[in-house]
């Protein structure tokens, strides 16, 4: 496994576009043990991988490079916010998450919009019925068999004005995790 991991992390890194300095501020691991580490010239330790596996968002597994040995499906354990039921299609942390929505009819209930915003990029698709998207100074309709991609710092809302319930994929990084901010207007 040793003579593995070095040319891995190496790899992982180089992949990322991340500078030996920027993987040390992140991980609080030196340059120099990273550098060996990555060269072979240091063995891995568990206190070493796991601030490394976080930061290039993967497991350990695949550090050392030991073959997956887990069922791959995905149980979905939805969840219920506002309302609206988030169903997971994926699972591996920090690499981009994606989820099927689903709006029961007049869903959030009223008609007024609360915009937030969080960092991340997301993208939307109507798999069935109607969305209401406010994306900045935009107030859209969207339709099934429409998509739309934005940066999620700028404020947005969406719901489900119809009579009818609504279906939507959607895709955002592990920057798109985090808690959600009310917008102030102006």
């Amino acid at each position: 496994m040793d003579d593995h991991v070095g040319p891995r992390l190496r790899r992982l890194r180089e992949q990322r576009g991340v500078t030996l300095t920027a993987l040390a501020a992140d991980t609080g691991i030196s340059v120099s043990t990273l550098s060996r580490l990555e060269s072979g010239g240091r063995r891995p330790t568990l206190e070493l991988l796991v601030p490394l596996a976080r930061a290039h968002g993967v497991t350990l597994d695949h550090l050392a490079g030991t073959e997956p040995t887990a069922d791959p499906r995905v149980h979905a354990q939805p969840v219920v916010r506002h309302g609206i039921t988030h169903i997971p299609l994926s699972r591996r942390p920090g690499a981009p998450m994606a989820f099927k929505l689903v709006f029961p009819p007049h869903t959030p209930p009223g008609d007024t919009p609360a915009p937030q915003t969080h960092e991340g990029y997301e993208w939307l698709y109507v798999l069935s019925g109607r969305l209401r998207l406010v994306l900045g100074e935009h107030d859209m309709m969207l339709q099934t068999g429409e998509a739309v991609e934005f940066d999620t710092r700028v404020p947005h809302w969406f719901g489900n004005p119809s009579p009818y319930a609504a279906e939507v994929l959607s895709l955002f990084g592990p920057q798109g995790e985090r808690v959600h901010v009310r917008a102030r207007s102006r």
